[in-house]
């Protein structure tokens, strides 16, 4: 992997949009906590992210840049900024308001490279409590705003950059020019990250870790694990052996269904129905972190049952990607909190005798469909939406029951059927219904009925990090709706969801 980038990570929510931005470069980069730097002798640059911690107070946050400033070329972005002036001869203070939103550049040194294509007047995001009062030793303004005097500045005799502002959110208008600036222009990092470099470089490194040695991996019919099983097929061929797991929590009729089409590609995959072993795990669990980790050992299990049966196995491949990670594990190691665990994150039990290689792990969702595009992947099933490990267990609140799970199938098919119906599908990043644990009063055929409620949910999205709610005609919920209550014994009333990412998450747990 071409480690371009290095971005540390002080907690900061907007460190992924960070990597994203740079990404878009076709530059590859990665996050790293603050306080766990790895080897820099292959970075060509680095990042200092923001952080909800002030440079002020006793608990801030002190990374090592012993080997970085000076050395290598470096931008710090608001906290970033406000380290390097603190603990750098300059003055950080409380600003007399908060100085968060739009603002504008109202003065850029002339002749700089790091402004290029960026004019006086350029909107920029503000996001900040504390303030530079005085710029540390050996610096030189860039950059200001009515409202922020040391906007940006740069130290003389090295390549280090600062900037108060966030230049990796939509509201930057010239963020990504600003990034180009630093990175391609003064840091001389090469922009030749491209899905095609990333296929070229996983399968070689597939082949060097894996050799003659023969993986076991977990296809779930979603793009992720079929991206991860394609590109171990090229690198390691007959020595990959797929498994498709029922495990009785996948939507109607999807295990036959995508057992065949798997079958169409050429992959060497095994259908498992072990439906009944996952339920019964579940019995009478209502906690979603207990069903996912529940959900986990099981699935652990099954494949190291499944891993018996095929001959030297030594590795467990997963479709794991970026997002999983960075929600599962604080990125900083303390300031991020963990949002909830996901099934495939974290590694095996010490019985399990089998490796975990993850190929797609530093990917993005996006990335990963442009990289399964590269190698030829069928588009309806890239465009497929994503769908959780744990299945229909986190979209079912409270216990799980073979009932429960038969009625949300239906109205899940009643709903994504219809989407793709009325040609929404691919206009909606992610959708999918919800069983709530309350039932409601309803009338049908002039009798009372006590019954089920379930959620719609249709979010937009490029990533799964940020997602907005999708606005689907009213006459196609109306439809939904009505077909769900009088399709669906056990269904007396349907809402929709509006709720973005965040506050909530696209799961409801």
């Amino acid at each position: 992997m071409q480690n371009n980038v290095l971005i540390l990570d002080f907690g900061s929510q907007y460190t992924q949009l960070i990597a994203r931005r740079v990404r878009e470069l076709n530059i590859y980069c990665e996050i790293h906590p603050y306080n766990k730097i790895p080897d820099t002798s292959n970075y060509k640059a680095v990042i200092l992210s923001g952080s909800p911690f002030s440079v002020r107070g006793e608990d801030a946050l002190h990374p090592d840049l012993s080997e970085i400033r000076g050395k290598k070329p470096l931008l710090g972005v608001c906290y970033g900024a406000q380290y390097l002036a603190h603990f750098g001869g300059g003055q950080v203070a409380p600003s007399n308001t908060r100085e968060y939103g739009r603002a504008n550049l109202s003065y850029i040194k002339e002749g700089e490279a790091f402004f290029k294509g960026i004019s006086e007047g350029s909107q920029v995001w503000m996001s900040h409590s504390d303030t530079i009062k005085e710029l540390p030793t050996g610096a030189q303004l860039l950059a200001s705003t009515h409202d922020v005097e040391n906007a940006a500045y740069k130290i003389e005799g090295e390549t280090t950059f600062a900037i108060q502002f966030h230049p990796e959110v939509y509201h930057s208008i010239d963020g990504k020019q600003l990034l180009e600036n630093f990175l391609v222009t003064i840091a001389g990092v090469k922009q030749e990250w491209t899905p095609a470099s990333f296929v070229e470089e996983t399968v070689a490194m597939l082949k060097e870790k894996i050799g003659d040695e023969r993986v076991i991996l977990g296809l779930s019919g979603g793009v992720d694990s079929t991206v991860a099983a394609v590109l171990l097929h090229k690198a390691i061929g007959s020595n990959l052996h797929c498994i498709f797991v029922n495990n009785g929590l996948l939507r109607k009729d999807e295990f036959s269904g995508v057992l065949e089409q798997y079958h169409g590609m050429g992959l060497n995959v095994k259908g498992v129905d072990a439906s009944v072993r996952f339920l019964n795990a579940l019995k009478d669990i209502s906690d979603p972190e207990q069903k996912r980790k529940t959900i986990g050992k099981v699935f652990v299990d099954v494949f190291d049952d499944e891993s018996k049966l095929v001959e030297n196995a030594k590795w467990l491949a997963q479709g794991t990607i970026y997002p999983d990670v960075i929600e599962s594990v604080s990125a900083t190691g303390g300031p991020s909190a963990t949002i909830k665990s996901h099934h495939n994150v974290g590694g095996l039990p010490d019985y399990m005798k089998l490796k975990v290689v993850e190929p797609l792990r530093s990917l993005f969702k996006d990335e990963v469909r442009r990289v399964g595009a590269s190698l030829g992947i069928d588009t309806n099933l890239l465009g497929r939406h994503p769908f959780p490990g744990p299945g229909l267990a986190i979209r079912i609140l409270g216990d799980i029951t073979s009932e429960k799970v038969r009625i949300l199938q239906e109205v899940d098919a009643i709903f994504i059927n219809g989407l793709k119906e009325n040609g929404l599908y691919d206009k909606v990043w992610q959708a999918g219904a919800i069983l709530l644990p309350v039932n409601s009063v309803g009338v049908m055929g002039d009798e009372r009925t006590y019954e089920k409620c379930v959620a719609l949910r249709a979010v937009e999205s490029t990533d799964g990090m940020t997602a907005d709610w999708v606005n689907l005609p009213y006459e196609f919920l109306q439809k939904t709706s009505n077909d769900i209550i009088n399709k669906v014994k056990g269904v007396n009333r349907v809402v929709y969801d509006i709720s973005s990412k965040p506050p909530a998450t696209i799961e409801w747990e």
